[in-house]
């Protein structure tokens, strides 16, 4: 049970810190964080949450995560269900107190693609710019991949594991760097799900995308790690 409520707490602060800097401090005038500033909100999200409960629940906060290394052989089938539904309830009670705290400054309107941190494809919402759904769905099941291969290969047994947590907090605000302005980047179900529930619409309709892109992502990238990168335990060190 303490893995569950580890997982719970882990993707509502992943949820909270990194779509609550997004929805409260990336467009405020002359102070506001930007890209970069969001891109670094959801990177230190999971880091500070892959020490504080990483070691409780292996810090997954994310069913792409949990898809991927069950792939690569690192997590037991048994769990993925409860995790999963840890993580989307931590994702959904977060971005319920976002709207409640949004809505406490008044009436919330969400009739923008991306309004609420929401996902989106097909919509020119940074730059002018409309990404395909083709283009939205490589860029979310690639991401992914690389995510689960740095993952995995920073929590390997022969890789440094006190920097782990590192390794995959700026992996994830890179990835943020890159997809934010194509799809305002998912490569997480649970932290799509929870804002798409609230905005409704557009969000909801291109939900499936945000989910099966990114599993798929996972999955894939878990298994090439496993398969092509992961040292034989009998291997000897040069």
């Amino acid at each position: 049970m303490k893995k569950l409520f580890a997982e719970f707490f882990g993707t509502f602060w992943l949820v909270f810190g990194g779509c609550g800097s997004a929805v409260f401090a990336a467009g405020v005038p002359d102070i506001g964080i930007g890209l970069l500033g969001v891109a670094l909100a959801f990177g230190l999200t999971v880091l500070t949450m892959a020490y504080a409960v990483g070691h409780i629940s292996g810090g997954h906060f994310n069913p792409a995560v949990s898809f991927g290394l069950l792939a690569g052989g690192r997590f037991s089938a048994k769990d993925l269900v409860p995790y999963i539904v840890a993580q989307c309830l931590g994702a959904l009670v977060a971005a319920g107190c976002l709207y409640t705290i949004l809505n406490g400054a008044g009436a919330v309107d969400f009739s923008k693609p991306g309004d609420f941190a929401t996902n989106f494809y097909g919509e020119a919402v940074y730059n002018g710019k409309a990404f395909s759904m083709g283009a939205a769905f490589l860029a979310e099941f690639l991401l992914t991949a690389f995510f689960l291969i740095v993952i995995m290969g920073a929590t390997d047994r022969w890789a440094n594991g006190k920097f782990a947590g590192i390794a995959i907090g700026l992996a994830l605000t890179l990835i943020h760097l890159i997809s934010i302005p194509i799809t305002n980047t998912s490569v997480n179900p649970a932290r799509s799900l929870s804002q798409a529930v609230f905005t409704g619409g557009l969000a909801m309709s291109q939900l499936w995308l945000f989910w099966v892109a990114p599993i798929l992502g996972g999955v894939v990238g878990g298994l090439i790690y496993k398969f092509l990168l992961q040292r034989d335990t009998n291997e000897i060190t040069d």
